[in-house]
């Protein structure tokens, strides 16, 4: 909850919010957010929030009564310790195991995957946030008897609307758009030939500078190919500035090489808009039908895959199943089988 740009950031947010809605309706405790100290923290506090202390390491009197503890994310560091503590019921969230994906050093990926097994060996029960995922976690951890659950992540609704904000890039032509972290496993640079092809098309892609030299790669191969000025990289932006450029797209572009879920896709979808993309991970569960898919990276596949989805998605048929699978997902269905499986634990 320290980078509010992130999608872990958006999921914890967007799940405890939802969560307690449904808690208060019922007229039961709040879900309580084990947030990091305040002078680290994005999210505002509430009340029933907790923020973490030095002396917790010592002693955390905030267990006592607890009776089930969700820890958001397969490489978290915060668990509690089931022996002190041996009333309380854990669940762990594992988004993605893309380590194994990302072509990553075999020491990384070794590192990563037994801090991950630490994880599952004290908990009661697992969630996957996509069939993807339960797949490689039933084929690379050890689970044993405990059960494992697939919980999609949903969606907020977005506005109709918004005004861009002073000072946001407006292109004055057509632009297709990427959205996330700036590295070789969203694979954007794989996009820079279709600027060649359409001369009259920009590219956008908002998200942080996370690999300096894959952002600096991607800019000398733009010189390159001759489009370096139409292709825009601001970095991160507020929500309101992301919403605009959804509203505006030609389409989402998300080439992603590895992913657990692919949350900028129904944000896409959302829209109406036509979004395309690897076939790796999850992305073909998300996307379903009514997405377009590059079948390898070669600059004829993508454009050709381009054109013909565009062309595709001008068919009012189309349209309205972009829309009907971007409804698949929203965050009350989510927090409602977050609430059982919790009651499932705790009795």
């Amino acid at each position: 909850m320290k980078f509010p740009h992130s999608g872990l950031y958006h999921y914890c947010q967007n799940l405890g919010e939802h969560i307690n809605k449904q808690l208060v309706e019922t007229d039961q405790p709040h879900m309580r957010m084990y947030l990091p100290p305040r002078k680290k923290l994005a999210l505002h506090p509430r009340p029933y929030h907790l923020i973490e202390q030095k002396w917790h390491k010592l002693i955390q009197p905030f267990l006592l009564k607890c009776r089930v503890w969700h820890a958001p994310f397969q490489s978290g560091r915060i668990l509690p310790d089931k022996k002190r503590f041996p009333h309380l019921k854990v669940v762990l969230t594992i988004h993605d195991l893309n380590v194994l994906h990302e072509g990553k050093p075999e020491h990384v990926q070794q590192k990563s995957m037994a801090h991950t097994q630490s994880l599952i060996d004290q908990s009661d029960a697992i969630i996957c946030i996509s069939e993807f995922t339960k797949s490689d976690v039933l084929t690379h951890c050890t689970v044993g008897d405990k059960p494992v659950h697939v919980i999609h992540n949903g969606v907020n609704k977005r506005p109709a609307c918004v005004q861009p904000e002073e000072g946001l890039y407006q292109p004055d032509r057509e632009f297709i758009l990427g959205i996330g972290y700036l590295n070789k496993k969203k694979n954007f640079h794989v996009l820079l030939p279709l600027l060649q092809s359409n001369p009259d098309l920009e590219l956008i892609v908002v998200g942080c500078h996370d690999d300096p030299d894959y952002v600096a790669a991607m800019w000398q191969q733009a010189q390159q190919l001759g489009v370096a000025n139409r292709l825009h990289l601001p970095g991160t932006v507020s929500e309101s500035a992301k919403i605009w450029y959804l509203q505006h797209c030609k389409a989402l572009v998300h080439p992603s090489l590895a992913e657990g879920f692919g949350l900028t896709v129904i944000e896409a979808m959302q829209f109406g808009k036509p979004v395309f993309l690897s076939t790796r991970t999850s992305l073909p569960e998300v996307g379903g039908d009514a997405a377009f898919y590059f079948p390898n990276f070669e600059a004829d596949t993508i454009q050709e895959t381009f054109q013909q989805g565009i062309l595709a998605a001008q068919c009012p048929q189309r349209k309205a199943a972009i829309l009907q699978n971007a409804a698949r997902f929203n965050w009350e269905n989510s927090a409602q089988q977050y609430l059982s499986v919790y009651h499932s634990l705790a009795g």
